[in-house]
């Protein structure tokens, strides 16, 4: 372990050599590339620095501890308390820092939620569930822009699909995706029952044309008018758009727009989202020993949480947590049952790293 950190810290030196080269300065490519690799590394070396300084911290109190008068051993022992705890602090934030980073987490992400089984129910919690996603975007200063939206006509959505860019979305974002299942008492409940749905989250990474390389030939590209609820028309001119991709059998439809052209925009930048998570999918299948994991994915078949407003609360069945705070997670509240499941994942991939090494 400290070989790889010293290894990165002669990496940082050498990044902070060719940054301040004219070579790079002169390239606005080359030293935006530069630049972002020296920040990744940065808290890593920050922090095997602070360490090395307790560890000699440490070995000047053992010193002082085995020699001196009484009062300054005494001195340097319960100095040497403080600082080995330190120390071990220090390992276990190295050890974290260490992990490999998901090369997704920068990406702005499509965010799709579709309702389950439980008819109108299930469509008025897609509702609820985009909703706190908009408020939490709201909270963290991203930009969300709907994509398209199939609406009840009576509050609730049968699907929406968005994209939100800003900073780190999809770090936090990422372990979203799954089922969601939701318990109430309907509004149209005479009898006062609670009725059990679901709602499907799917949160994909962006992917740039360099990510995902799309031939034409590979899509067929279909126009038509705009449709309301209900199936009519609410335009005369084939705005709206459908692109096929071929070779998985990919479909994306676009028709939120009045122009066909920002229209198919809008159906291909969806298109190369689900092409890429299919592609990251096919990867982590292929490199899944003992179990399959879920990290960036989501299992879709899996319920991953459920939403009991009777207790007012929210249980998520991956990490064992539980909060009854229902109704301010709701609200876009969302940062400490993401903390929980990020801190999971962590240490699950920090078991593995160690398992390897």
């Amino acid at each position: 372990m400290f070989d790889k950190l010293a290894a990165e810290e002669q990496r940082y030196e050498q990044l902070m050599a060719r940054l301040g080269t004219t070579e790079v300065q002169s390239d606005a490519a080359e030293y935006r590339k530069h630049a972002k690799a020296l920040a990744e590394v940065e808290p890593l070396v920050e922090k095997f620095r602070e360490y090395k300084s307790v560890v000699a911290d440490i070995a000047g109190a053992e010193e002082l501890a085995s020699a001196g008068d009484s009062e300054m051993r005494e001195l340097a022992r319960e100095e040497l308390k403080s600082l080995n705890a330190r120390r071990d602090g220090l390992v276990a934030e190295l050890k974290i820092l260490l992990i490999p980073k998901d090369p997704n987490d920068e990406k702005d992400v499509v965010l799709e939620i579709r309702a389950g089984t439980g008819g109108d129910e299930a469509a008025l919690f897609a509702a609820d569930l985009f909703r706190m996603y908009t408020k939490f975007a709201e909270r963290n200063g991203w930009r969300l822009e709907v994509m398209s939206s199939n609406d009840t006509g009576v509050g609730g959505l049968k699907e929406v699909i968005a994209t939100i860019e800003g900073r780190g979305v999809y770090s936090k974002l990422k372990y979203e995706s799954g089922v969601h299942r939701v318990q109430r008492v309907p509004a149209t409940e005479a009898s006062g029952r609670v009725h059990t749905s679901t709602v499907t989250v799917a949160v994909l990474p962006e992917a740039e044309e360099v990510d995902v390389q799309i031939n034409d030939k590979d899509l067929r590209i279909d126009t038509f008018c705009s449709s309301g609820p209900g199936g009519q028309s609410v335009n005369t001119t084939y705005s709206a758009v459908r692109i096929t991709h071929i070779p998985t059998g990919v479909v994306v439809s676009q028709q939120d727009e009045k122009s066909q052209i920002k229209n198919r925009a809008k159906a291909m930048k969806v298109l190369r989202a689900r092409l890429y998570e299919m592609e990251l999918r096919k990867q982590q299948e292929a490199i899944a020993k003992d179990r399959r994991s879920q990290v960036g994915t989501g299992e879709r078949a899996e319920k991953i949480r459920t939403y009991n407003f009777k207790e007012n609360r929210i249980t998520d069945h991956r990490v064992n947590f539980t909060s009854h705070r229902l109704a301010d997670v709701l609200n876009g509240d969302l940062t400490e049952v993401l903390d929980n499941v990020i801190t999971h994942y962590q240490s699950e991939k920090l078991k593995d790293a160690t398992a390897v090494s």
